[in-house]
This record gives structure tokens, C-alpha cells and sequence, in this order.
């Protein structure tokens, strides 16, 4: 990194950068980079998640699912995982078998905004996996006491916790799944069918919003939150808060403590924190909670604690009434020895011994009991999506024909270096997983285009427009159209080839870019609806943010060893490749950068700050480099704080497009960062505003926005944070660390937000050595996910 710091009052250093970087704070300094890491729930710039905001610095210990909710009162504490957009009903139409109705689908479809497609999509998909799972096992049905295999893991819970053994029986590990024969798979010639058509979901009857309105005014809650109070609870919303005051809890941004004072004043003396309802509420709420830090379910001892800080007398109980009712899964993974480790269980000495005598039943059980366990409870939803993700990786794996890799001879013949290592590992796997940055993207490009000359439907995804766009340049002008979309709009059915009789995907190979951006709903969904026989290639860079959603699935395929990895030789060119790649493996380095390409802005305090990113943007780099504010990104680790993107966004907005803000805060020509779903964010620019709601200019097309959700789904969008900004890049890229943010650096955080320039890095650093700190010792938190145990019992490890 240049050790040139920029004068005080001097703006002839500054220049753009790209948005790579997840957002996680960070301060630059000329000798080292930062680590990505969690942001403190306490921190006035915190963590940049894009997903709902987390609630309770006390719900769940550090690194089993800490989250904080923000708090509506302050917004310097709230996160980047402060929800994007808001909470939207997700209902789907059943398509009709009749001949006469294809045309009124259709016509209904392209009606549909893209997130109602998205959502709706989701919905099928999530049917389908449900569908797939009950045929596998008998569901618990919600409000029974359980019984059968269910009754022995809660069973198994008592054992555990009571430092006896559980049953051998319930920890036994299913035998691996055969390999089947992967037959050559059926194409059909037929067209394809249309994706059923999926209409939204009506608003709440206003005599349901009415209703619930009173029970809160009863209770001394806001009765602005009726609306979504009543979508949240469904029919019935008004008898279920009477009954039950802590279903408050599922109404985002709603905290124990004010659930416990709604449900003070609606019982009265009845109200007690060992009520049964408080205790399978706030069991529900704190997994949620661990969903938005990244968990996919939480080891019983961590959720117990958490229960315990929530003055809940018994947490067994509550959990217990959790598993009863339905509202959570209970789980029992038997670990191996690196498994035990990282999850801090020690194995007990086997009491037989791994090799069984003349008594080999009793040994095998003994053996059995002796294996170190984990005891994990979690959310149905995340729970079915790790199964079926895990099921479907298995059929990838699987189900590809040994003579498949036979065409492939003559395209990987004239490969060389990593790109021929690639082609020779897809033709033949139906998995395999590539690593690298950036310049590494052209291996995937070859990758495709030698798939497409072999004749091979196949179809490149990216998680942004910006991603599409620079890989189809990757592709060069003779790209088929179609040949590279975005996630969101293959599963809803906006881009690419379409399903075909059976709702699989019409393709053969599919190749997914920025693969750590994925979550474990998302993956289940994608692979899910891949045809028997289709080859599968995920790619990223495995040092950047994870996805905003739950689950690590990228690292869990990397970590699970459960198939081919072909880690790249391409590096990252110029100051700034050379930067980041020393972030990457924890230096922060100084690196020769004559032509200005990094340049360090060192402030004292965040108006400091504010004032010199709002000077790089609008004059210095224009004039040193010749590139536009509207090619230039701002990222700082949290929304909230002085130097927040709120903050940020306000004085470059007063810099860049001043004006009044008369719809809601936005005037025609605004730069915004539109959130179609939690976690995924758009970049845009108002256009109007009118009774239908803030009509946008977007990447994908124009976009109205319903007034009731432009405060939850628009912001301003010349500042970001480094969640929002993955997957992009800019021209420039000016990367704000103001003091405060110094807790909540993290390598990943730093890699991310420095990779996000293509040509130049500003860094307005404020935090001195918290920098090359977080660099060297703060990794990526840690999540508990389910994957690596499932995947263990269907797929052997690659050689």
C-alpha cells in the first residue's frame, strides 16, 4: 500500500475504487490491510449485513448467533443487517392444466414486479423441497406431543445436558447413500412450460388491522405497528396477541423487553417470566436472531444461555415446549474428531475399542455411545433447506454418466494453466468448486464458451447486474443472449433457459459466480432444480463477506472436501490486486503505486471523515482520474454512527443533488440502493414519484416502489456498506473507517471493501492500528451450520 497520506486540504491523490468488500468496518493504513470480521452490536458503525435487523446483544453468545436489534430510538446503533426491504408475502397460483389458461398465466406474469416473481418462485421452490422431504419422514405435526424417533432425541437432550449417554440408537449414523447409476438423462425436445403465474399477497383486511390496532393501544404498543403486526401473524391476528402477547416477537424490530411490557399490560399479575408462551416465544425469536448473524441453528448449551440471559427460569423447558409445539427441530450430529474440535467437545475414550471382538454388537454400540455429539435446535425453513440442499449435492454428484466426459477431450486439449485444470475437472464431476479473485473470471468465461461449442445448454449466474455485465464482456460480442443472468432472476423465471415438463432447469451445466454470497434457502432452491445428469461449477473468492442469509455453504463445500477444487493462478493485477491478495492471507502491505492507484486520507474524528469522502467524490477524483461521482462508491461499515452511510449520504446528496426531498426524503435524480429482498441490494436512480409510489431506474428496468415500502426497501446509494456493495465494482472506491469502527474490523470486511475499485482506492482512515489488527487477527466469525455432517453421509470424500 502507498505510504503517500493525503494533505489535509489537497484532493489531487484521490481515486476510484470497486465495491468488492463485505461490510464489516475497517481502517486503512499504509502498511496493512484489515481483517473482515462481525461488528460489536454496541459499535456506532457496526456490521453491514442487508438483512433484518438483529435484536438483544444478550440473546445468543459470541459466535453462536449474536445479533442486536436495532434500537428505533438510536440510530447510531443500528447495523447494516438493519432490514433492506421489507417483510413481503409470498403466495403462488397453481398453473393450470387446461390449454386456455397458459395465455392468462402468462399475461398475469408480466405483470408481476420482479420481487413478486422472485418470491413467488421462491414459494414453488420451497413447496417442492417440503413435497420431497415428507416423502423421506413422517412430520411432527405443530401442537403434538412428539413421539417415536423425535421422542428419543428430546430424550437424547436430557442425556446430554446430564452428562449421561444418550441412547445409541438415536445417534446412529445412516448408512451412506449408494451411489446410483447415473443413467444418460432424457432430454426433452418439447417447449418449455411457463412458470406458473403468482399473484402477491393481499394486504390485511383493514377489520384485521383494526383489530390488532386495539389490542395494542390495550397493551401501550405503537399503533403504528397493526399493519405489520397482522401480516406477520395472519388470520386470526387479534385472538392470537389476546392469548398470546409475546407473538409480538415476530414482528421485526420488536425486543424481548418490549414484548415482556405489551404482555405486562395485557395480563396483568399473570404475567410472569416463567409463562410457557414467553419462554417458546423468545426460544423462536433468538434462533431467528442466530438466522440473521448467519447460523442455520444453535448448539443447546449456546441457546440455553441465551435463554438464561432472557430470565427465563427453566431454558430446558422452554426449549422443550419450542420442540413440542413444532415451532423447532432438534437435532443430534455425531462428530469426528475435527468436527468435536472446532465444535469444543472432546472425544471419550472408546470403551471396546474401534476393532470389536467375539461381542461386536455390544462393541459397536458401546462405540457408538462413546462418539462425541452435537445437540443442535433450529428453524424448520433453515433446517429443510440444509437437508435439501445437501440431497440435491448428492444427486449432482451422483447422476452424471461416465461416458459424459468423452466430448470433452477436444476443448481441453488446447487449455493450459488453471483453465485447462477446470475443464478437465467438469468434464468429469458433476460437482467441482473453483477459487480465486476477480481476474480468476476468466477461466469460468473459457469454461463456458467451450461448454456452448460442445453443444451444451449451459448458463452462467451472477448475484448482481454489475456481475452479468462484466463477465458477459468476458464472453466477448458473440455471447449467445441468455448465456449469463442473475440468481434472483433464474429462480423467478425472468432470465434464462426457462424449466422444462418436470421444473428442473432446461441446462446442462450450470456456473455460478460469487458463490460465498449464497445462502443455504438459495443453494436449495438452485440445486434443487438442476436436471438429473447437469453439471454444477460454483466460483468465488472464499476470502470476501459471506452471504447475508444464513449458512456458509461455499466454505462448508470447500471445508467438506466432497469433490474436485481447482484453485486459480490468475492474480489480481496492479497496487490494488496486490493490496488485496496480502489482505487476503492476514499482511497488510506496503505496496508501489506511482500512478496514485491507493492513497491514504488520515482524519481525527468522523465530521473529519465525512467532510474528505464528500471531497474525494465530487472533486478530487473527478480531477485526477477523469472518473465521474456516479462512478465512484463510498463504503463504511455501518449504516448508523457520524460516519454511517446515512450521514454520508446526506452531505453527498447535498454536494451531488441537493433538493428538498418531497418524496419521502428523495428527489428525481437521487443515486439509490434499492432492496427487492432482504440482502440483496440494487443500485438505481429516482426518476418520479406519483400515487403509485418512487418509480426507479434500475439496472434491470424500471421499478415503482409502493409508497407504504420506500422506507424500508430505498436508500440513498452513493454511500454503501460492504455487504451491499459485494459482487459490484466501480471505477473507484473511496472506503470511509472512521474511529469508532475500529472494534468492528475484520479481514474479510477490509478484503471486501478494498477489492470493491478497479482503477483507485481512497481509504479515509480514522482508525490507526485497529487496521493491520484486524487484518492479521480477526477471521470471519464463525456459524454453525449442518451441512458438512449431511453431506459426510451421502458423499465420500474427494481424492
Amino acid at each position: 500500500m502507498s505510504t503517500e497520506s493525503v494533505p489535509p486540504e489537497s484532493t489531487e491523490n484521490a481515486g476510484p475504487a470497486t465495491p468488492d468488500a463485505a461490510e464489516e468496518p475497517g481502517t486503512p493504513d499504509d502498511t496493512a490491510t484489515a481483517q473482515p470480521g462481525p461488528a460489536p452490536a454496541d459499535s456506532a458503525s457496526t456490521s453491514d449485513d442487508d438483512t433484518p435487523p438483529a435484536h438483544d446483544t444478550q440473546g445468543v453468545s459470541e459466535g453462536e448467533g449474536e445479533a442486536t436489534l436495532a434500537a428505533d430510538a438510536d440510530p447510531a446503533a443500528e447495523t447494516e443487517e438493519e432490514t433492506e426491504a421489507g417483510t413481503e408475502a409470498e403466495t403462488g397460483t397453481e398453473a393450470g392444466t387446461e390449454a386456455g389458461k397458459a395465455d392468462d398465466a402468462a399475461e398475469a406474469a408480466a405483470q408481476l414486479s420482479e420481487a413478486q416473481a422472485e418470491l413467488a418462485a421462491q414459494k414453488l421452490e420451497r413447496e417442492r423441497i417440503e413435497r420431497r422431504r415428507a416423502e423421506k419422514a413422517e412430520p411432527i405435526a405443530s401442537g403434538t406431543k412428539l413421539s417415536g424417533k423425535a421422542a428419543d432425541l428430546l430424550a437424547a437432550v436430557r442425556a446430554v445436558e446430564g452428562g449421561a449417554k444418550p441412547p445409541a440408537t438415536v445417534f446412529a449414523e445412516p448408512a451412506p447413500a449408494p451411489r446410483r447409476p447415473a443413467p444418460e438423462p432424457a432430454r426433452r425436445p418439447q417447449p418449455v412450460s411457463p412458470v406458473p403465474a403468482a399473484v402477491a399477497a393481499p394486504a390485511p383486511a383493514a377489520e384485521a388491522v383494526e383489530g390488532v390496532r386495539r389490542v395494542l393501544a390495550e397493551g401501550g404498543a405503537p399503533e403504528t405497528l397493526a399493519p405489520q403486526t397482522a401480516a406477520a401473524l395472519g388470520e386470526g391476528a387479534e385472538e392470537l396477541l389476546r392469548e398470546d402477547p409475546w407473538q409480538l416477537l415476530r414482528v421485526p424490530a420488536v425486543r424481548p423487553e418490549q414484548a415482556d411490557g405489551f404482555a405486562r399490560a395485557l395480563l396483568g399479575p399473570q404475567c410472569a417470566p416463567d409463562d410457557e408462551r414467553r419462554g417458546r416465544a423468545l426460544t423462536v425469536w433468538l434462533l431467528e436472531q442466530a438466522a440473521l448473524a448467519g447460523h442455520t441453528a444453535l448448539e443447546l448449551p449456546t441457546l440455553t444461555a441465551a435463554l438464561g440471559r432472557q430470565a427465563v427460569p427453566d431454558a430446558e423447558a422452554a426449549v422443550q415446549s419450542a420442540l413440542a409445539e413444532g415451532e423447532a427441530l432438534v437435532f443430534q450430529d455425531a462428530l469426528d474428531s475435527v468436527d468435536a474440535a472446532r465444535s469444543g467437545q472432546s472425544e471419550g475414550p472408546a470403551e471396546n475399542g474401534a476393532n470389536g471382538t467375539t461381542d461386536g454388537d455390544e462393541s459397536g454400540e458401546d462405540g457408538e455411545e462413546s462418539r462425541p455429539v452435537r445437540v443442535l435446535v433450529g428453524l424448520e425453513r433453515y433446517a429443510l433447506a440444509e437437508e435439501s440442499l445437501a440431497d440435491a449435492l448428492a444427486r449432482v454428484v451422483n447422476s452424471l454418466a461416465k461416458e459424459a466426459s468423452a466430448p470433452w477431450e477436444s476443448v481441453t486439449a488446447g487449455a493450459s494453466g488453471s483453465t485447462a485444470e477446470l475443464l478437465r475437472a467438469v468434464a468429469g464431476h458433476g460437482l467441482v468448486l473453483h477459487t480465486g479473485g476477480d481476474a480468476s473470471r476468466a477461466e469460468p468465461a473459457a469454461l463456458l464458451s467451450a461448454a456452448r461449442t460442445l453443444g451444451l445448454r449451459a448458463v452462467a449466474a451472477c448475484h448482481t447486474p454489475d456481475g452479468r455485465q462484466r463477465f458477459a464482456a468476458l464472453l466477448g460480442e458473440g455471447a449467445a443472449e441468455g448465456a449469463v443472468v442473475t440468481v434472483p432472476g433464474l429462480l423467478a423465471g425472468t432470465e434464462g433457459p426457462g424449466r422444462d415438463a418436470d421444473g428442473a432447469f432446461a441446462l446442462d451445466l450450470l456456473v455460478l459466480l460469487d458463490a460465498p454470497q449464497l445462502d443455504v434457502e438459495s443453494a436449495a432452491m438452485l440445486v434443487e432444480s438442476l436436471p438429473d445428469g447437469a453439471r454444477l461449477v460454483l466460483s468465488g473468492d472464499p476470502a470476501v463477506l459471506w452471504s447475508a442469509g444464513p449458512g456458509r455453504v461455499f466454505a462448508d463445500l470447500l471445508a467438506a472436501r466432497a469433490c474436485p477444487q481447482v484453485a486459480s493462478r490468475t492474480p489480481d493485477p496492479g497496487p490494488i490486486g496486490e493490496l488485496v491478495s496480502g489482505v487476503g492471507i492476514g499482511e497488510l502491505n506496503q505496496v508501489d503505486a506511482p500512478g496514485k492507484e491507493i492513497v491514504i486520507v488520515p482524519v481525527r474524528e468522523a465530521g473529519e471523515a465525512v467532510h474528505r469522502t464528500v471531497q474525494l467524490v465530487a472533486d478530487s477524483v473527478p480531477r485526477a482520474f477523469g472518473i465521474t461521482p456516479e462512478e465512484t462508491v463510498a463504503i463504511t461499515p455501518g449504516h448508523g454512527g457520524a460516519a454511517g452511510t446515512r450521514a454520508l449520504n446526506a452531505a453527498l446528496k447535498e454536494r451531488l443533488n441537493p433538493g428538498p426531498g418531497r418524496f419521502g426524503g428523495f428527489d428525481p435524480g437521487d443515486r439509490i440502493a434499492y432492496s427487492p429482498a432482504p440482502g440483496r441490494t440494487v443500485p438505481g436512480r429516482v426518476v418520479t414519484a406519483d400515487a403509485e409510489g418512487l418509480h426507479l431506474s434500475c439496472a434491470d428496468g424500471p421499478v415503482v416502489v409502493p409508497r407504504e415500502r420506500v422506507e424500508q426497501a430505498v436508500r440513498h446509494g452513493w454511500a454503501l456498506t460492504a455487504h451491499q456493495a459485494v459482487g459490484s465494482r466501480w471505477p473507484a472506491a473511496v472506503v470511509v473507517l472512521p474511529g469508532d469502527a475500529g472494534q468492528a474490523l475484520s479481514r474479510p470486511w477490509v478484503y471486501t471493501a478494498f477489492g470493491r475499485g478497479e482503477r483507485h482506492l481512497s481509504v479515509v482512515h480514522g482508525v490507526e492500528q485497529a487496521l493491520p489488527k484486524a487484518v492479521a487477527e480477526v477471521p470471519a466469525k464463525p456459524r454453525t451450520t449442518r451441512l458438512p455432517v449431511l453431506l459426510r453421509t451421502q458423499v465420500p470424500a474427494a481424492e
